[in-house]
């Protein structure tokens, strides 16, 4: 391992053991040995005793960044496997990410479009509309039609930040299959392998910006689903540009209810949408 890796672990290791996740894990993951190399880090406490679990393992994942974040995301959709309080904490990760400074904000954005907010855009509103582990999401108004946008920008520095933890993620799956043995299932080498991939892909807004075009064109006659318009000349690798619209996230069920949605047929075009992405479109 590299000295930066070794340095990130510490980094990782720490900020858990400060929100007292080790404590969280159940007996049978935790040996005399796991026990003694614990009370060997006897400096770092767990200083968010008063805090609930789920509470705790947001926070840490929050501290530690993207990569980690991306994955508390992941698994704030698996009702299967947590309850209900740990999916609703880690669920506030997707957009609820304390944001950056709005002049940094501004600064990328202007280093994309080589012009002025201001020259484009009316309304530019500093406080974002939200913030997620990736990206964060300004609304303004196009200067050339008047219609609402929203300005999706990569965080300052992501990308490098990013690199280096999946450098410390692929070093510990390959240290790991070494220890497993050549005939584990767990193939912890391939699933970072298949991570890296997905998170890197997000950090081309230019390219999720084509992509969602394509899924427009796709539904453009769909009475089920409706695709924000991407203004494609407004898009490049760190800031995408398009349509705003309103709506209330599917999460929100107690909203759904109250405005009379028929949950039963939500469902059912929802499956229908997936299939008809991969059957039809293989997209």
């Amino acid at each position: 391992m590299s000295f930066a890796s070794i340095k990130r672990g510490y980094q990782v290791i720490s900020i858990a053991l400060h929100y007292g996740l080790d404590e969280l894990l159940p007996k049978k993951l935790t040996p005399w040995y796991f026990k003694l190399w614990r009370r060997s880090l006897f400096w770092l406490r767990n200083k968010h005793k008063s805090k609930a679990g789920g509470e705790r393992l947001k926070l840490a994942m929050q501290e530690l960044g993207p990569v980690y974040i991306k994955f508390g995301q992941m698994l704030s959709t698996r009702r299967d496997l947590l309850s209900d309080e740990w999916a609703h904490e880690l669920a506030m990760l997707q957009d609820r990410v304390p944001p950056f400074d709005s002049k940094l904000a501004r600064e990328a954005i202007e280093a994309e479009l080589k012009a002025p907010i201001e020259t484009l855009f009316d309304d530019f509103d500093d406080t974002p509309l939200a913030s997620a582990s990736i990206s964060q999401v300004h609304t303004a108004t196009l200067k050339s039609n008047g219609k609402p946008v929203v300005l999706k920008v990569l965080r300052p520095n992501v990308e490098q930040n990013i690199l280096a933890d999946l450098q410390l993620m692929s070093q510990s799956a390959n240290l790991l299959e070494t220890i497993l043995g050549p005939d584990n299932r767990l193939r912890p080498a391939e699933v970072v392998e298949d991570y890296r991939t997905t998170i890197l892909g997000e950090l081309n807004l230019k390219l999720e910006a084509l992509n969602t075009v394509k899924l427009r064109n796709n539904f453009i006659d769909s009475n089920s689903l409706y695709i924000p318009y991407v203004y494609e000349e407004l898009c490049y690798p760190r800031l995408m540009v398009m349509e705003r619209i309103e709506g209330i996230p599917v999460s929100d069920v107690a909203a759904l209810k109250a405005q009379g949605t028929n949950l039963k047929l939500l469902a059912e075009r929802g499956v229908e949408l997936f299939f008809t992405q991969v059957f039809r479109d293989n997209f």
